[in-house]
């Protein structure tokens, strides 16, 4: 899911509205952001989660001497990483939480940085980080330098307005309607591949191609084209948050449940850390077993995105 590119584009439409509603998204002002303490009990999504000793005597002895294991993160990229406030050093959002679980789970801190992108992955190779949480895709060039414990498959969805009034269910549907969608994305490719299939049944999707995804969603908002598409986590978080979830819907399409073109998105381990590796794996499963896992991104609007079960390296490419 993640080049540069699209990270930089899903930042420029959702930083200002995961700013402007985060406290209105919350379980509570108090768990607008996930409690940190360390190891003892934590609050994540309206859910308290303690430490499992049998999982923290599994961690590598640096890790538990330390208390803490160091996280790189890209921010803003809404729903997975935010401010809670303009101005303000508090984080939130999807990997957020869902790193503060696996510390309280396994009795250590997670504590998040900033780090740009593209710098994320060599910081980890000069022991800078010992993992990052950043939505990064999982693929076998990344696999060569770290491991990934993969906690969501994503990829492209499609956006209509509340009630969605044309009825649309699968990419089929957009045949024949006004769709529009942001330049130079994936997004756009994925429509132009679909727009064979369109042809051979007789009716072409209008494709209508803006330059930045927030123009692209005031189309769809002024009744100028039926659907936008872009991505699934970015459609989710824009449907719950817009007009305090009353603007938009995101379609579900049962044989695209992470969306269209959906690839693994994991934790990224130094793999100085097999260990490491090995009880995040193990504690994100317990989270997944408990429904703490699913809590935490329904909070953020993406609950179809998160996967039934945790796994390794599940790039195939």
């Amino acid at each position: 899911m993640n080049t540069p590119l699209s990270r930089n584009l899903i930042a420029a439409l959702t930083a200002a509205a995961a700013l402007a509603t985060l406290t209105s998204c919350s379980d509570s002002a108090a768990d607008s952001s996930a409690k940190t303490t360390g190891g003892q009990r934590t609050t994540v999504a309206g859910v308290v989660i303690t430490k499992d000793d049998g999982l923290h005597a599994a961690l590598p002895d640096t890790i538990k001497q330390s208390g803490t294991v160091r996280v790189a993160t890209d921010l803003p990229y809404a729903p997975f990483e935010m401010f809670v406030a303009e101005g303000k050093p508090e984080l939130t959002g999807l990997d957020y939480d869902l790193g503060q679980a696996l510390g309280a789970k396994l009795g250590v801190k997670f504590a998040f940085s900033p780090q740009k992108f593209d710098g994320i992955v060599p910081a980890i190779q000069a022991g800078k980080f010992d993992a990052a949480m950043s939505a990064m895709t999982d693929n076998k060039e990344r696999q060569a330098v770290v491991d990934f414990v993969d906690y969501s498959v994503s990829g492209s969805g499609i956006m209509v307005v509340k009630g969605n009034p044309e009825k649309i269910t699968t990419l089929d549907d957009l045949c024949g309607k006004k769709v529009a969608v942001q330049a130079a994305t994936n997004q756009l490719d994925l429509l132009k591949e679909h727009q064979a299939k369109c042809k051979a049944a007789g009716s072409e999707i209008d494709i209508q191609t803006f330059p930045k995804d927030s123009d692209a969603q005031l189309a769809l908002r002024s009744g100028k084209v039926g659907a936008q598409v872009q991505t699934k986590p970015a459609a989710g978080w824009t449907a719950k948050t817009a007009d305090a979830g009353n603007a938009f819907q995101v379609v579900d399409d049962p044989a695209a449940a992470g969306g269209y073109g959906a690839s693994p998105n994991g934790i990224a381990v130094s793999k100085k850390l097999p260990q490491l590796t090995d009880a995040i794996h193990k504690a994100l499963q317990t989270l997944i077993d408990d429904g703490t896992a699913a809590k935490i991104f329904d909070k953020y609007g993406v609950a179809s995105i998160a996967v039934k079960e945790a796994t390794k390296n599940a790039a195939v490419n």
